[in-house]
């Protein structure tokens, strides 16, 4: 099966749907953005601190990856860099540019799957900012290779990605309050599900996703050829029963390196 084109359609879904991943931002924060008084998140909860940017975003090139839905693309393209946006649907890019039609911003949009970004050159941008997002596909490690192709040396990358620790446990059973270890990492939706509830799932439009390991989350950044120089954890914001036991969701701040 086409794992991108089902988490493209699953993702269109989600738009329609109003999902709080597609929601975009409003007209009074790319005002204060403008002003310079701006901020975005890579998690759930918390804003990336602005020391991880550059003091100034002006004329910038800004990749953001798996970053549709008119959330962090307007907002930094209001802070005046120069922004492109990917993403596998659609409909969430096109979030992106309502956003920026009604608040007279320019940013690019380009359709695509975010372990291949062939549509963009060497060493282009200056900072790839990727919220979570890479639990969409199989295999994280083309991504951090991707993103380290197409930043310059000292370029910055800021991603959010899901603690494994998320999918170890029984999904139906924590949204009620109990935390039954069910599964193992790495695995994926498709493995959780009975063999003949699997093309059910794949046939009502829902996400496949992908429980990807540490290793391959830290040390693939680091293969990649990334330094690693700031980390925070983040959480569902108290709504769901992990919060009381641990933070779920994880940010890294990197620079791509290159050693002679």
């Amino acid at each position: 099966m086409d794992i991108t084109q089902q988490n493209s359609n699953a993702w269109d879904k989600k738009v329609e749907e109003g999902s709080r991943y597609t929601q975009t931002v409003s007209s009074e924060i790319i005002k204060k953005s403008k002003s310079g008084e701006w901020e975005i998140t890579v998690t759930t909860e918390k804003t990336v601190p602005r020391n991880w940017f550059p003091p100034s975003l002006e004329g910038l090139k800004i990749l953001c990856l798996a970053s549709g839905g008119g959330q962090q693309g307007p907002v930094l393209a209001a802070a005046g860099a120069d922004v492109t946006v990917t993403d596998i649907s659609k409909k969430q890019l096109e979030q992106d540019e309502k956003v920026a039609k009604r608040d007279g911003l320019t940013l690019k949009t380009v359709q695509g799957d975010m372990s291949d970004l062939s549509d963009f050159e060497n060493e282009y941008f200056d900072i790839v900012v990727n919220p979570v997002s890479n639990l969409f596909v199989e295999d994280v490690r083309p991504v951090w290779n991707e993103v380290s192709r197409v930043l310059k040396n000292r370029g910055i990358l800021i991603a959010g990605f899901t603690n494994p620790l998320l999918w170890i446990f029984d999904d139906n059973q924590e949204r009620k309050g109990i935390l039954d270890v069910k599964h193992s990492i790495p695995s994926s939706t498709l493995d959780y599900l009975p063999g003949d509830e699997v093309q059910d799932y794949i046939n009502s439009s829902q996400t496949i996703e992908y429980a990807h390991t540490l290793e391959d989350q830290i040390q693939g950044q680091i293969d990649a050829g990334f330094v690693i120089l700031g980390f925070y954890e983040d959480d569902f914001g108290g709504t769901r029963i992990l919060d009381n036991h641990i933070k779920i969701f994880i940010a890294t701040r990197a620079i791509k390196l290159e050693v002679d």
